[in-house]
């Protein structure tokens, strides 16, 4: 049998979100259960592949088994598709499997042209009917104009604010029948000027080519960015939908609306959506009139409601979980267009997750599986500080669509965005109303703020999703874009102004607030228990600071996975003892300089320890190349030449030698301590005799050191050094009498490593694995560099992802795989651990416990991050 493409609503169900999207499996499992669903068809996720195997064309298969989707529907609605009598409209809409709101393309009021517009006036002699259909056409005009011949929207958007101005309105509702008639013919001109062709009259026309700009926008920009930051595979693809138009916008007795089973900001139970009388699904989302609150509809329809208060409770207890729905009235009768699990804040999550194994829903596994981790992130930023809050006055007030306290400099564009965030900038995205477009934008600010639009607008919807604060519909707000200024509470604001806007009140503040760490509540707590209990690896933290390493531990940190030694040097009061070492001539002058440092970097070490109260630190050693510790300005450099009593040309002279054509391949790690020793002694002393002294101070803890060579690439790197630590160390621990335990690994962090970790691994008591490193000795890839040119790459599918935020399974992991599987057998007691920035990415996790690592570690706001991760790691192993 030749493949089937399309699937009509009777045929599908939900376990077939792969092949029908996730709108369509939903779609389809509605009908199931026998909910109001205009019956359609949906056309898989594989015919959208088909079509970019085939040069982006649909090929004739797909396309005729698409029209008997729509014979189907014509039989299942007692409508025709082109019939100037009984016409069927459609809408054509995405549906992906993971759900990507406001990233792809719709298109609604398909099948309309002069003819049908006249045979279906000519058939209803009520005026406002007349008026509705003039509507719908011109927003089909519209939407096909932008979505399917990428005709910018402004075009229109001019036009109808120039008839609006004419007629002296507000809205588009109070435009007549005449003027929109009028605008119907003002459009299609501009079609034909900006395109040099007729509108499209053919339906079935208009059908092929809106199902191709629907796959065409699988490969737009916005829905680009959106996979990569939210791990959606390119080769997926998305699937159409295709159904009879409903119409919220026939007259008075109609409506449409959004909504959600529970409070997507709080994870309150209480429905939470908002509707719109005489209008189409697209103006409650675009945010083009700001809508009524959803418990206003049971006064307008009541029967609807009531209808609808039943199908939310029936949709909850199917999915067994929050919901998101899309929904039209069309003269009082009540029809579903979509449900999905609702996308929702973490403190949302975290009280949904904890409610659904109250009410019985969800096991502790099932509710720890449903938490998207990489949401946490959002719980634990700032917040304003309260007293700070109380002394300001609000300005303005829009809806708090998404929480979270921010605050940076005025700007209106997206590009702008970009720019002065690239400039080290703090800004809020201030707009009328934001449009996919805008994604980059969003994605860079601290803050967005809109003009118009409720609490699911694109805005409200997608800062949800990022864990970026918003405030939206805030129409006070006196917009000038053009000239890049706004007005509001009788202040004028301009680009690079200050504002502060609190997500959770929607109050908006002229200047800076003061932001304070956020607060976690007990659900985290109670989420964070039944994670702990099913996960299998253990949680360390990235940490150089006590106050990191305690801001670590408050988060579930059990151990510190990397201390980065470096990173104590640059105090001003240690970088010069620190370039003295580097700029001396002989042994005994650099041991002089150590001799200064010493005491410092013991003082750090006696820090750390006391903040992780016996749990395990691994202390790295020096890593980075020299020339990044000498000065650059010449003030630094005559105060260096006085002090090493050289003169400046001297000094010069050490700092050009130092400077290499490739530093991160360099003279650094292992190489420092094999040309100088004197540096592996002076660390090793600092470590050793900071946890003797805590040790002695704490007789409980379990105090015993991990010292991590870096960089190694053969055996007998690792052998020399670690020679040097363990006399020196050895000698220390005699001197003190004491009978403290320390461990020597090295990080795994070069291929050569990997390949020879049977060998290194007779020599090691730990492999940690420095994914930053490995990642760029896999790929040859400069990681400071790279970023310049992988944007050519993700566009041309080359890579869907950033190999130094998401760990490369394919190559370097399988560099990780097998230094364990050669380690292992060679040392049965390694422990083996992760310490680049991979730690805390979600689906990293899920690898490193796949191959059967004992710890992640990340840096401290990413614990929580890596903590629900692994946990469901275990889960779905364990299912």
């Amino acid at each position: 049998m030749a493949n089937k493409w399309v699937y009509t609503f009777k045929e599908g169900n939900m376990s077939m979100r792969n092949l029908l999207g996730g709108k369509g499996a939903n779609l389809a499992e509605m009908t199931e259960i026998g909910l109001p669903v205009p019956q359609g068809f949906t056309i898989t996720t594989e015919a959208c592949t088909q079509y970019y195997e085939d040069g982006r064309k649909i090929n004739d298969e797909i396309m005729a088994q698409a029209m008997e989707g729509v014979a189907w529907m014509e039989k299942e609605n007692g409508k025709k598709f082109g019939d100037l009598k009984n016409p069927l409209l459609v809408s054509v809409r995405s549906g992906a499997r993971a759900s990507m709101p406001g990233m792809m393309d719709t298109i609604l009021n398909l099948g309309l042209n002069d003819d049908v517009v006249a045979a279906m006036i000519a058939g209803n002699p009520d005026p406002a009917f007349e008026r509705f259909v003039y509507d719908s056409y011109r927003r089909f005009i519209q939407m096909f104009s932008d979505v399917v011949m990428e005709v910018g929207k402004k075009y229109f958007e001019q036009l109808i604010d120039k008839m609006k101005e004419e007629k002296g309105v507000q809205f588009d509702v109070d435009l007549t029948a005449a003027d929109l008639k009028k605008l119907a013919e003002q459009f299609k001109a501009e079609y034909k000027k900006q395109l040099g062709k007729d509108f499209p009259s053919d339906p079935v026309e208009q059908l092929k080519l809106a199902i191709e700009a629907v796959f065409r926008s699988w490969d737009n920009p916005r829905a680009n960015v959106y996979r990569r930051d939210n791990d959606i595979p390119y080769s997926w693809g998305t699937a159409v939908n295709v159904m009879p138009m409903v119409f919220g916008n026939l007259n008075n007795q109609s409506g449409t609306g959004v909504a959600f089973t529970r409070d997507p900001g709080t994870g309150e139970n209480k429905l939470m959506g908002e509707f719109l009388i005489n209008a189409q699904g697209e103006d409650v989302v675009a945010g083009v009139r700001t809508p009524m609150p959803i418990a206003q509809m049971e006064k307008e329809f009541p029967e609807a409601y009531s209808e609808f208060i039943k199908v939310c409770e029936t949709l909850e207890n199917h999915y067994h979980d929050m919901q998101d729905m899309e929904f039209t009235v069309e003269n009082k009768k009540l029809y579903m267009l979509q449900c999905r699990n609702g996308k929702r804040t973490a403190q949302a999550a975290l009280q949904i997750a904890v409610d659904l194994v109250k009410e019985g829903h969800k096991t502790e596994q099932e509710a720890v599986a449903m938490i998207d981790p990489r949401n946490l992130d959002t719980l634990l930023h700032p917040q304003f500080d309260v007293k700070a809050l109380k002394a300001a006055t609000p300005l303005g007030k829009g809806l708090g669509a998404s929480p979270g306290a921010a605050c940076g400099k005025v700007v209106f564009t997206a590009d702008d965005a970009e720019a002065w965030d690239a400039k080290g900038e703090k800004v809020i995205l201030v707009r009328l109303e934001t449009s996919p477009e805008d994604i980059t934008g969003m994605k860079v600010a601290q803050g967005i703020l809109t003009v118009r639009g409720g609490m699911t607008s694109h805005a409200a919807v997608v800062a949800r999703g990022m864990g970026t604060c918003c405030v939206s519909g805030c129409g006070d707000i006196k917009m000038d874009e053009e000239n890049k200024k706004f007005e509001l509470g009788g202040k004028t604001f301009k680009e690079g102004d200050y504002i502060s806007i609190d997500g959770s009140t929607g109050n908006i503040y002229e200047g800076v607030i003061p932001t304070v760490d956020a607060k976690i509540d007990g659900n985290f707590g109670t989420v964070m228990a039944w994670a702990d209990k099913y996960r299998k690896l253990k949680v360390r933290t990235n940490a150089d600071t006590p106050a990191d390493a305690k801001k670590a531990r408050e988060l579930g940190a059990e151990g510190i996975g990397l201390c980065r030694t470096e990173h104590m040097f640059f105090e001003p009061s240690r970088i010069a003892a620190f370039r003295e070492m580097i700029c001396s001539d002989t042994v005994e002058e650099r041991e002089a300089a150590l001799a200064k440092i010493e005491p410092m970097q013991q003082a750090d070490f006696e820090a750390l320890y006391e903040a992780l109260e016996g749990c395990p630190v691994c202390i790295r050693f020096l890593d980075p190349p020299l020339h990044e510790f000498v000065p650059t300005e010449e003030a630094d450099i005559a105060a260096l030449a006085k002090a090493q009593n050289k003169s400046v040309e001297a000094i010069k002279n050490i700092i050009s030698g130092l400077h290499e054509f490739n530093p991160m391949m360099g003279h650094r790690g292992c190489r420092l301590a094999v040309t100088y020793p004197e540096i592996a002694k002076m660390q090793t002393k600092a470590v050793i005799k900071a946890a003797i002294n805590v040790k002695k101070a704490h007789p409980d803890w379990a105090v015993k050191p991990e010292i991590m060579i870096p960089l190694v690439g053969d055996v007998k790197e690792l052998q020399f050094v670690k020679k040097v630590v363990v006399e020196t160390a050895d000698a220390e621990i005699a001197a003190a009498k004491s009978d403290l335990q320390y461990e020597v690994g090295t990080m795994i962090e070069i291929p050569r490593a990997a390949l020879t970790a049977d060998e290194i691994a007779k020599n090691a008591d730990f492999f940690c694995f420095g994914t930053n490193d490995l990642t760029q000795m896999t790929y040859g890839f400069s990681r400071d560099d790279a970023g310049k040119f992988l944007d050519a790459y993700y566009d041309k599918k080359i890579f869907e992802n950033d190999p130094f935020a998401k760990l490369d399974q394919t190559g370097v992991g399988k560099l990780m795989k097998m230094a364990i599987e050669l380690g292992r057998p060679a040392n049965k007691n390694l422990h083996i651990g992760i310490c680049g920035e991979h730690g805390g990415d979600p689906t990293s996790v899920e690898f490193c416990h796949k191959i059967g690592l004992d710890y992640v570690s990340c840096s401290p706001f990413r614990v929580p991050i890596a903590r629900l991760a692994a946990a469901q790691a275990a889960i779905a192993e364990s299912k």
